[in-house]
C-alpha cells in the first residue's frame, strides 16, 4: 500500500495500478490521512489517465464510506481537472448501473440492485455538482444515442446489449439528471 508520502502515478498505468492507488487513496481520504491539497493533487494525477479516472471513479462511486454522497470541493476540482476523460465516464457511471439494478432485479438479487441504485445516484449527484457543459453534451449525445439507435453511443449501447426497458430507464435517468 502507499502511504502519504511516496506517491506516484506510472506513465503508462496499468488497470492493476489504478485499482491499487484507487482505493488506497479512498483510504486515505477515509481514515483523515490526507490533507486537502493532497487529496486534490493525487486525484488530479489519476484523473490525467483514463485508466486512473476509471478506476478513482470505481473505486469512489462503490466505496462503503458516506464520502462520495457529499463531494467536497477538493474531488471536484480534481475531476474537473480533466473534463473530457471525466465526462464521458460519468455518462456511463450514471446509466450502466441503471441497467445493472434492472438486471440484478430481474434475478431477484436486490441487494446488488440496490449497490447499482446507489451508485447511479451517487453518479447523478456527482454529475450535478460538477456542473461540466461537456457532461451535458456527453449526456445529450447519449440520448440522441439511445432514441434513434444511432449516434457517437450506439457502439457502447451495442457492445452491452442493452434492452429496451434497461434503455427506458436510461433515457429516463438522463433526462432527471438534465433538468
Amino acid at each position: 500500500m502507499n502511504n502519504p508520502t511516496t506517491w506516484q502515478v506510472p506513465d503508462n498505468l496499468s488497470n492493476e495500478q489504478g485499482i491499487e492507488l484507487a482505493y488506497s487513496l479512498l483510504e486515505q481520504m477515509e481514515n483523515g490521512q490526507l490533507n486537502d491539497e493532497e487529496i486534490e493533487k493525487r486525484i488530479t494525477d489519476l484523473a490525467q489517465s483514463r485508466t486512473g479516472a476509471r478506476n478513482f471513479l470505481g473505486a469512489y462511486l462503490t466505496s462503503k464510506s458516506n464520502l462520495p454522497d457529499f463531494p467536497s470541493i477538493v474531488v471536484l476540482n480534481a475531476l474537473k481537472s480533466s473534463p473530457e476523460i471525466v465526462s464521458e465516464l460519468m455518462v456511463k457511471n450514471l446509466v450502466m448501473p441503471t441497467a445493472m439494478a434492472i438486471t440484478h432485479r430481474r434475478n431477484n438479487n436486490e441487494e446488488n440492485a440496490q449497490g447499482s441504485d446507489k451508485v447511479c445516484e451517487r453518479s447523478a449527484k456527482l454529475i450535478q455538482a460538477l456542473n461540466l457543459d461537456l457532461i451535458r453534451e456527453e449526456l445529450q449525445k447519449l440520448l440522441k444515442s439511445i432514441t434513434t439507435k444511432g449516434g457517437e453511443y450506439q457502439a457502447f449501447l451495442s457492445k452491452w446489449g442493452y434492452d429496451q426497458e434497461q434503455l427506458e430507464a436510461m433515457e429516463k435517468k438522463i433526462n432527471q439528471v438534465l433538468k
